[in-house]
Protein backbone atom coordinates (compact mmCIF):
# COMPACT_ATOMS: atom_id res chain seq x y z
CA UNK A 1 0.00 0.00 0.00
CA UNK A 2 2.82 2.69 0.76
CA UNK A 3 4.46 1.61 -2.30
CA UNK A 4 1.08 2.60 -4.75
CA UNK A 5 0.43 6.03 -2.34
CA UNK A 6 4.24 6.78 -3.13
CA UNK A 7 3.40 6.10 -6.64
CA UNK A 8 0.80 8.09 -6.56
CA UNK A 9 2.54 11.29 -5.56
CA UNK A 10 5.43 11.32 -7.34
CA UNK A 11 2.74 10.72 -10.60
CA UNK A 12 1.20 13.81 -9.15
CA UNK A 13 4.13 15.63 -8.35
CA UNK A 14 5.35 15.55 -11.80
CA UNK A 15 1.52 16.67 -13.29
CA UNK A 16 1.95 19.32 -11.15
CA UNK A 17 5.13 20.36 -12.17
CA UNK A 18 4.67 20.01 -16.24
CA UNK A 19 1.78 22.12 -15.20
CA UNK A 20 3.21 24.85 -13.43
CA UNK A 21 5.96 25.03 -16.38
CA UNK A 22 3.15 25.36 -19.06
CA UNK A 23 1.45 27.83 -16.76
CA UNK A 24 4.70 30.34 -16.29
CA UNK A 25 5.36 29.74 -20.19
CA UNK A 26 4.22 32.51 -22.63
CA UNK A 27 1.42 31.38 -23.98
CA UNK A 28 1.90 27.57 -22.64
CA UNK A 29 4.63 26.82 -25.07
CA UNK A 30 7.41 24.69 -24.89
CA UNK A 31 10.85 25.63 -26.45
CA UNK A 32 12.99 23.80 -28.36
CA UNK A 33 10.42 20.64 -28.69
CA UNK A 34 10.94 19.81 -32.64
CA UNK A 35 13.29 16.81 -32.47
CA UNK A 36 14.97 17.97 -35.02
CA UNK A 37 17.04 20.33 -32.42
CA UNK A 38 18.82 17.40 -30.40
CA UNK A 39 21.65 16.16 -32.14
CA UNK A 40 21.70 12.99 -30.38
CA UNK A 41 18.14 12.21 -31.99
CA UNK A 42 18.77 13.89 -35.53
CA UNK A 43 22.43 12.87 -36.40
CA UNK A 44 20.99 12.25 -40.28
CA UNK A 45 19.63 16.21 -40.53
CA UNK A 46 16.63 14.95 -41.38
CA UNK A 47 13.26 17.00 -40.84
CA UNK A 48 11.28 17.48 -37.75
CA UNK A 49 8.49 14.59 -38.76
CA UNK A 50 5.76 16.76 -36.35
CA UNK A 51 6.49 19.97 -38.22
CA UNK A 52 8.47 19.66 -41.42
CA UNK A 53 11.25 21.79 -39.65
CA UNK A 54 14.59 21.37 -41.06
CA UNK A 55 17.50 21.89 -38.41
CA UNK A 56 18.83 24.79 -40.13
CA UNK A 57 15.87 26.44 -39.50
CA UNK A 58 14.99 28.75 -36.25
CA UNK A 59 11.38 28.30 -35.87
CA UNK A 60 8.88 25.67 -35.80
CA UNK A 61 6.75 25.50 -38.77
CA UNK A 62 2.85 24.26 -36.99
CA UNK A 63 3.00 27.95 -35.15
CA UNK A 64 -0.71 28.53 -36.30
Amino acid sequence: MKLILLTIGLLALGFAGIAIKIWAKKDGKFAGTCASQSPFLNQSGEACGMCGKLPSEQECRNEA
